[in-house]
């Protein structure tokens, strides 16, 4: 009916009070209908949250269609991953039944012509073989079913289906109204679906992001922190390693090409940073992941195991350097003693012999002392001198600190208690920090080069404190003296390992080494080994 039909009806010869309240009732009554199918399509577009839960989404759906629609019963089938599920909205809230796929699908040949031909199918129940939903319905007198396709963007969503006691003729009005509504409700189910497996894949790498136990730090363009990880934020010294890291990210920035650097950390932190930039879809790049492996220990080991190689070499050279010198030592010893017994005190020879007999003494103490140093592999706990170890030290270096012109002062206390440990182990302790303290006088142009060596008791340590008046360290350099293959010196002269492994061998004692320094007043290192309780010396 047009309007111009509405009017005549109303207010023409045909119209009468009656008539004319009846269709005013019939207009507003058709009003609240459009209205309340208006209402429900806002509340679908409007008022449905992408983050809410489906089920959520078609009860709040369906509680509005009962007053618009009329029908007994309704439920979806959905297709997650092509594979169906059953859900049962309306009178009993969620279904309980427990449908495996291939029983659902068997009987609704009509589910499938729906979805693929698009349109609405209405199927009468008793006609359909049975399946697991079809003794429900039939307890509930549903006779027919209307079989509407839920349809989004890329893909088949499912199917919505009403059913009713009675075979009540669908009007053309509802069918629009819920193709209308069934392609609405289908881009809302498809963007909640699609909303949910990108919160998944988000949560599946914010939760790897968090698993991983090296530090991954996220950079913006101005150098910024953009994200990181939980390793990153329990990092002890965060802001340093920010800060040091600036130059290789402004460098991936501009290079778009991955970076590599090691930083070092005080007081004996070293970490390997591995930089990527990050791209858009226009190969823009807009950030730089930033991933930092701690390789303390590792270095560490690596330059235990290189020294611990170079000793090896040593203590195969010195066994045939011992073997191919006692030969000739022994008869340099025994001869000599033969002459000198048979030579009288005021023959100008005597003093010769004797010379030839002390020396030959000394070089059989040097050999001996090699020996002892490169049998390093035992690395056997007793008891011994500190003072001991110095003594073996000096047989050893000794002449090269004569040398070079270098006096050496020993302040040994006499009284000092035996300590537990591996003598070898500290004698080379003791020779990297006097051959550190010769090179360090070497750089220096004065005219009294002085090393002194002195021994002491403090508290719970036995101290060894080595002096030397050279070039001295600089401030910023000192934290970084111990970090394995760090040094200033020609690669002839050191390879950074001196004091990392000297340090590595004090901690496995219980000790400590530290050093006082200063630009040219030279350096004091102290070496500071446990004491032993009394009772467990005895």
């Amino acid at each position: 009916m047009n309007k111009s039909e509405l009017i005549d009806l109303m207010t023409g010869v045909k119209s009468s009070k009656k008539t004319y309240y009846t269709e005013l009732k019939k207009t507003v009554d058709q009003l609240k209908k459009k209205n309340m199918q208006l209402e429900i399509m806002n509340d679908i577009t409007k008022n449905m949250n992408i983050d809410m839960d489906i089920h959520e989404i078609l009860r709040n759906v369906i509680s509005k269609l009962k007053h618009l629609i009329t029908f007994d019963d309704s439920h979806f089938v959905i297709l997650y991953e092509e594979e169906p599920t059953l859900l049962h909205i309306c009178p009993n809230g969620q279904c309980e039944l427990e449908i495996e796929s291939k029983n659902l699908l068997h009987p609704f040949q009509d589910f499938s012509s729906a979805l693929k031909d698009e349109q609405s199918i209405q199927v009468e129940i008793k006609m359909l073989p049975d399946f697991p939903e079809k003794k429900r319905l039939l307890s509930l007198e549903i006779e027919t079913l209307l079989l509407v396709p839920l349809y989004g963007k890329n893909k088949k969503i499912g199917v919505w289906t009403f059913g009713r006691k009675k075979k009540k003729t669908w009007h053309k009005d509802e069918l629009d109204f819920l193709e209308q509504l069934s392609n609405q409700l289908a881009l809302t189910l498809e963007n909640a679906q699609l909303y949910k497996e990108v919160l998944h894949s988000k949560q599946e790498w914010e939760d790897t992001f968090k698993a991983v136990e090296d530090m991954i730090i996220v950079f913006d363009r101005q150098g910024e922190v953009y994200q990181s990880n939980d390793a990153a934020r329990a990092f002890f010294d965060l802001s340093p390693l920010i800060e040091k890291s600036q130059t290789l990210i402004q460098e991936t920035f501009i290079q778009d090409k991955p970076g590599f650097q090691e930083i070092l950390l005080q007081p004996e932190a070293i970490l390997e940073m591995h930089a990527y930039p990050i791209q858009n879809k226009d190969q823009q790049v807009y950030g730089v992941i930033a991933y930092y492996k701690n390789v303390t220990e590792r270095r560490q080991m690596e330059a235990q195991l290189l020294h611990a190689g170079k000793l090896g070499a040593i203590g195969e050279m010195a066994a045939g350097v011992a073997h191919e010198l006692n030969s000739p030592l022994t008869a340099i010893l025994g001869n000599s003693q033969l002459l000198l017994r048979n030579t009288l005190p005021d023959n100008e020879d005597y003093m010769l012999l004797t010379d030839i007999k002390n020396c030959g003494d000394r070089c059989r103490q040097i050999v001996k002392s090699l020996l002892t140093f490169s049998r390093q592999d035992e690395y056997r706990f007793h008891y011994y001198s500190i003072n001991e170890a110095i003594h073996q030290v000096m047989n050893l270096l000794k002449f090269q600190l004569g040398k070079k012109q270098i006096s050496l002062h020993l302040s040994l206390q006499e009284d000092l208690p035996f300590i537990k440990g591996s003598q070898p182990q500290i004698e080379q302790i003791i020779i990297n920090l006097l051959l550190n303290a010769k090179d360090a006088l070497d750089d220096c142009d004065i005219s009294e080069k002085s090393i002194t060596i002195h021994t002491y008791s403090e508290e719970e340590f036995m101290v060894v404190k080595v002096a030397d008046n050279g070039a001295g360290i600089e401030a910023e350099r000192l934290p970084l003296i111990f970090h394995p293959f760090h040094t200033t010196k020609d690669r002839e002269k050191g390879t950074g390992l001196g004091l990392s492994v000297s340090l590595g061998i004090a901690k496995d004692h219980g000790g400590k080494i530290d050093v006082i320094s200063a630009p040219g007043k030279g350096s004091v290192f102290f070496l500071r080994l446990p004491l032993q309780p009394e009772d467990e010396r005895r």
